[in-house]
């Protein structure tokens, strides 16, 4: 998926907190940004409409609008897969989230992916205070809203991009990371992971592909 060529997207899901940071990053790109939640939210919905995305809130929606791509919320696997289904008809790219955002991570020269089944949050928000303070401006995408942004998202001029990476169904394989940050490793997610051993595989295989790990 090359950004720079996308005019529109339309979000499956939007409301989600990684994802509405997403939507954020290509509003500041200049891209039409519309999309669906199945319930309002003050948290990532409003400020995404102040900023000008067309969010509708259904729960029974059947199809989607005409977009360049579409990008969904795994927890919309579950709740709306007719959209992801109407997306796919539109023979457009139809991506999940960690899916796009890898993706777009692909426009940045140094990539600094937050790793770990605690702590990822905290830590994504403390290496953008530093990066900020040593004047490197990073582009960051974090779980939650940071204080001083007031905002799960930071837009930056720089190669860096800062970005919690979720282990979940290996998702931070997406990522080609400059540098990997590991909080800790502990048997988790084990509806998807055999045991401890295969979420520490999952790891490394990070680490792999990590250039300055």
């Amino acid at each position: 998926m090359d950004i720079s060529q996308i005019k529109s997207a339309y979000f499956i899901g939007v409301g989600g907190i990684g994802i509405s940071a997403l939507a954020r990053l290509m509003l500041s790109r200049g891209i039409a940004v519309s999309g669906v939640n199945d319930d309002e939210s003050p948290t990532t919905i409003d400020p995404l409409r102040v900023l000008g995305a067309d969010i509708s809130i259904v729960q029974n929606l059947q199809s989607v609008p005409e977009a360049d791509v579409y990008v969904y919320s795994d927890a919309w696997i579950y709740r709306g897969p007719q959209l992801i289904a109407s997306a796919k008809e539109t023979g457009k790219s139809v991506l999940s989230y960690f899916e796009a955002l890898g993706q777009i991570a692909k426009g940045y020269e140094k990539v600094i992916a937050v790793a770990g089944v605690h702590g990822k949050t905290t830590t994504t928000a403390m290496i953008a205070e530093v990066l900020e303070a040593g004047g490197l401006d990073p582009t960051v995408i974090v779980g939650s809203l940071v204080k001083k942004y007031a905002s799960n998202f930071r837009p930056g001029s720089t190669e860096y991009l800062v970005v919690e990476a979720d282990e979940y169904m290996r998702h931070f394989l997406n990522f080609d990371p400059y540098i990997s940050v590991i909080t800790n490793i502990e048997a988790d997610h084990l509806d998807y992971y055999k045991d401890l051993a295969d979420v520490q595989s999952a790891f490394v295989s990070l680490l792999e592909k990590t250039s300055q790990a």
